[in-house]
């Protein structure tokens, strides 16, 4: 193999900023894997690194945590996978499983560890799952944060049961895969969104209950209605801000908002009375665990889940792949290594 693959890496902050050139092979660990990258998808948090917003590795950096591809070589160690393996990374790196470590996101993919917007990458072995031999690459290259996230708030965290209603906000990677996994288990998904088309496209995926926030700017009241003045179970919140005060005020008593986006900004305006009245539980999602992951992958191939993906794009493409991702997508950007 040569001792030379390619990636693309920020030089500076602004997309602009963000090359293409060759790079050293990285090494492998007794413990790690060398992985050819097959396909790669794009999350918000990408570009909030290449815009400068959260702190990056020295620069040169390469950014992007989600990707699938094969085992091409493994440590002297490894007894997990073989070459030939076709595996995910784990984006939180050293969550293994339980709560995780006391401080998350200090070995992340793309954010405190090398992302994976390259032709080879190295996952550690025990931060790799086996990708679901029912999904494709590109498929299965948007699962490790935006999958993982959604089924974390619902399976893992939600305290959900056949027939919760579940609000689900946007129609972005997380918000797609969660109302799939919330018809999947019998609950009641509620989807908004301020674009109609969008609303139209997740209708075809099984969405009933939608509501145009952009013509329905208080759309807590009209959440209420249809739910006969009672309010949700479970709220997904994917825009934080100024928004988790409507999310609050459409919970049920006793109900729970899982706080995953900050598409609205990092500071939060909560009715501190409402939330306390009615005894409602905001709690925080980070992605999951590897043993999560797994247990999600048994799942997707189970119930025949399919990832939504908006378009795909190929490696040389990567600017035009970043400026569909800021449109917002409806699912997932992907990049194709060809």
């Amino acid at each position: 193999m040569d001792d030379m693959t390619e990636a693309w890496r920020m030089t500076g902050f602004g997309l602009d900023k963000l090359v293409r050139g060759a790079v050293p092979l990285p090494s492998v660990g007794r413990r790690a894997l060398l992985v050819a990258v097959r396909a790669v998808a794009l999350n918000f948090k990408d570009l909030l690194l290449i815009d400068g917003k959260l702190p990056a590795m020295s620069l040169p950096f390469v950014p992007a945590s989600d990707a699938v591809g094969e085992v091409v070589a493994i440590g002297s160690e490894v007894t997990r996978f073989r070459v030939g393996d076709r595996v995910l990374g784990q984006v939180i790196a050293d969550w293994a499983d339980g709560d995780g470590p006391p401080v998350l996101h200090r070995q992340t993919l793309g954010l405190s560890l090398p992302g994976v917007l390259a032709r080879h990458v190295v996952f550690g072995e025990d931060a790799a799952v086996p990708a679901p031999a029912s999904l494709g690459d590109e498929e299965a290259a948007t699962l490790p944060i935006a999958a993982l996230t959604a089924w974390s708030a619902l399976v893992e965290s939600g305290r959900s049961r056949p027939g919760t209603t579940v609000l689900i906000e946007g129609t972005g990677g997380v918000a797609l895969f969660a109302l799939q996994f919330a018809l999947a288990f019998g609950q009641v998904p509620i989807l908004l969104s301020r674009h109609a088309d969008k609303l139209e496209r997740a209708r075809m995926l099984g969405a009933r209950l939608c509501l145009d926030t952009g013509a329905n700017p208080d759309w807590s009241a009209q959440v209420r209605t249809l739910r006969g003045g009672r309010g949700v179970d479970h709220v997904l919140e994917l825009i934080g801000g100024a928004n988790l005060r409507q999310s609050i005020e459409t919970v049920a008593a006793g109900g729970l908002v899982s706080l995953i986006g900050q598409l609205a900004g990092t500071e939060l305006a909560v009715p501190t009375p409402v939330l306390t009245r009615n005894r409602i539980t905001l709690q925080g999602i980070a992605t999951g665990s590897r043993r999560q992951f797994e247990h999600m992958n048994v799942a997707i191939e189970a119930l025949g889940v399919r990832p939504v993906i908006d378009a795909v794009y190929p490696f040389e493409a990567v600017h035009e792949a970043f400026d569909h991702q800021r449109r917002g997508p409806f699912g997932k950007v992907v990049i194709s290594m060809g």
